[in-house]
């Protein structure tokens, strides 16, 4: 998984129904017409990069860095109006003297503004808070920022001192949610007092805020560094501070005690209408809560019966539940400190990456690195994500990996993890969609989740033909992570759509995998919060794979699978049904 809470707002899906009838486009663009497209992609994506300079940043440009989006509910409006012209501007444009290229740019442009404004109706935006992230967390953004010139440093100064500002929209946000009776699960919502409390501090230099002048660059000259640390502690004392105090005493006192005790998001106002309109968003199909759920039961059973071989095949003699019991507690299976659990991610990164020729013809120039989740986050969040290079090539991409209680993480869960987090699953995707030739921005950036999660967890697969999973308990490995995305169906399906408590998904979870408790939890209350998105992992893995075997199947000898990956990866982000016209034509071309 991806960063997802500082990157949603890059992630556009729209259900398939909606897909436009196979067309024979002209083989090249109309001048006239592609210059009008070309001109509104980019004024768009200024707007997007004005609108929210957390995007910017993410997108590695600098003039943005200075200040936050406006959440303001009169700014929220103004967006969403936007968005509603920029959909009609795009329908002004010729799509019949497009070419195929630019057609689908085109679509998916539609695409993403129909989400978006079909999104409208919910007002997601009146739960600014959740217990993976928000404005208790702003920090974290620094993970991305250079900090490589005393400006770098002053337009952080401008960020922090304007934290007053975002807490007081967040307020009115959540005050608006009560209203409106839009507020989220409060089994999850006490994780945050914690995450609020980290950020107020009686010593500015302890601040999260105040890592980045713990260190400077060359390029900083000493004359400068002591007034920008003099500033930062001044405006973390009299600033930032107080800021996360406002926001702690309403949210403990006013907000917390109003956030409702039911987990389903049915239980919200348009909650039914809301979680089907989430299924289809994230998966990009048209498929039912009640579908999926059915598809999450059938996996489960397939997986469980490939647990059992590979649990013969250890010589382990008792039941799979005590297979599993075994494979969470047993010491040989744990690192004791962060420090050595770090290093054994770097070192299985490093294993993994000359194993790549066997799977790709095709390699991403950009790099990526492995680093440890933030402390001050990495208690509520998930085993590992990954940060997304700068689309400009001046940051690479980052696998994160959570160090947070050594005796919880094993080692047999890395190979899988690392294939999906870094390379070639997440690194790979989004690296090769930023060198897609002649692309516009969005389409570069974009981030389709059934394609892209369903793509890691595809990922995870290709260890098996790489050569990676030699030892059964990394195939274990594998498998508990293909059971953690099965279970995902059911349980998200579960609580959401079918009357399932928290409780009982917890257990439903722990009895088909062999992950820990303290991932487990951590994995339920992300579903809780995040009502749909889980579902797109397995649902686009299974159309990947299920793609890979009709190439073969059709192609026979011919079949290259090195160049199957390629070919699914050079699409960049899409829904699944434009990936399988995609691959449909693959195959025609390769025969």
């Amino acid at each position: 998984m991806f960063k997802h809470l500082l990157l949603a707002a890059l992630i556009a899906a729209i259900p398939v129904s909606t897909l436009r009838a196979v067309e024979t486009p002209p083989a090249v663009s109309d001048s006239a017409t592609k210059q009008a497209l070309d001109a509104f992609f980019a004024a768009q994506w200024e707007r997007g990069l004005r609108e929210s300079p957390e995007n910017a940043t993410y997108n590695g440009d600098k003039r943005f860095n200075d200040r936050w989006s406006d959440n303001s509910i009169q700014a929220i409006g103004k967006r969403e109006a936007e968005d509603r012209a920029a959909l009609e501007q795009l329908r002004t444009i010729d799509r019949e003297a497009l070419a195929a290229a630019d057609r689908l740019n085109y679509d998916t442009f539609e695409w993403q503004l129909e989400h978006s404004i079909a999104a409208q109706r919910f007002r997601g935006y009146l739960q600014p808070i959740s217990h993976q992230g928000g404005i208790q967390t702003a920090d974290g953004i620094a993970e991305v920022l250079s900090f490589a010139s005393t400006k770098d440093y002053r337009d952080w100064l401008a960020r922090m001192a304007a934290m007053p500002e975002q807490v007081d929209q967040a307020i009115a946000l959540m005050k608006e949610g009560v209203k409106a009776g839009s507020v989220p699960p409060k089994v999850v919502m006490e994780r945050v007092p914690a995450q609020i409390a980290a950020q107020i501090v009686d010593e500015p230099a302890r601040s999260p805020f105040y890592r980045p002048f713990t260190r400077f660059p060359d390029a900083v000259p000493e004359s400068d560094r002591k007034a920008l640390v003099a500033d930062a502690q001044r405006t973390i004392r009299e600033k930032v501070v107080p800021a996360y105090r406002t926001l702690q005493a309403y949210f403990n006192d006013e907000y917390l005690p109003k956030t409702r005790d039911s987990i389903a998001v049915t239980d919200q106002p348009d909650g039914a209408d809301y979680y089907a309109y989430l299924a289809g968003y994230y998966t990009t199909t048209d498929l039912k809560p009640a579908q999926i759920h059915e598809i999450g039961l059938k996996e489960v059973a397939r997986i469980r019966a490939e647990m059992e071989k590979v649990k013969a095949e250890t010589g382990f003699e008792g039941t799979l539940a005590e297979f599993f019991t075994y494979l969470r507690t047993d010491p040989k299976f744990f690192e004791k400190t962060p420090e050595a659990l770090l290093e054994r991610y770097r070192s299985v990164a490093k294993r993994i990456d000359p194993e790549l020729v066997k799977v790709f013809h095709t390699i991403p120039r950009l790099p990526y690195g492995v680093r440890p989740i933030p402390d001050n986050i990495a208690p509520d969040t998930t085993t590992a994500y990954y940060m997304p290079g700068a689309a400009d090539g001046s940051r690479p991409g980052y696998y994160y990996v959570n160090l947070y209680k050594p005796e919880t993480r094993p080692t047999w869960e890395m190979i899988p993890l690392s294939l999906h987090e870094a390379v070639p699953g997440h690194h790979f995707q989004f690296a090769r969609a930023l060198e897609l030739p002649d692309a516009p921005m969005f389409r570069r950036t974009a981030y389709f989740v059934a394609y892209g999660e369903g793509w890691g967890l595809y990922a995870e697969r290709l260890g098996y033909d790489m050569g990676l999973y030699d030892d059964p308990y990394d195939r274990m490995g594998q498998l508990a992570y293909d059971m953690w995305r099965a279970v995902r169906l059911v349980v998200d399906t579960g609580m959401h759509s079918q009357g399932w408590s928290r409780e009982r998904a917890i257990e439903y979870f722990m009895d088909n995998s062999p992950k820990t408790r303290q991932d487990v939890v951590n994995e339920i209350d992300r579903y809780i919060s995040w009502p749909g998105q889980a579902l797109a992992y397995k649902i686009g893995q299974l159309k990947i794979s299920e793609l890979r075997e009709k190439a073969a199947r059709e192609l026979g000898p011919k079949f290259d699978l090195r160049a199957y990956n390629d070919a699914v990866l050079e699409t960049g982000s899409v829904p699944l049904d434009v990936l399988e016209k995609h691959i449909d034509a693959w195959i025609a071309a390769q025969e």
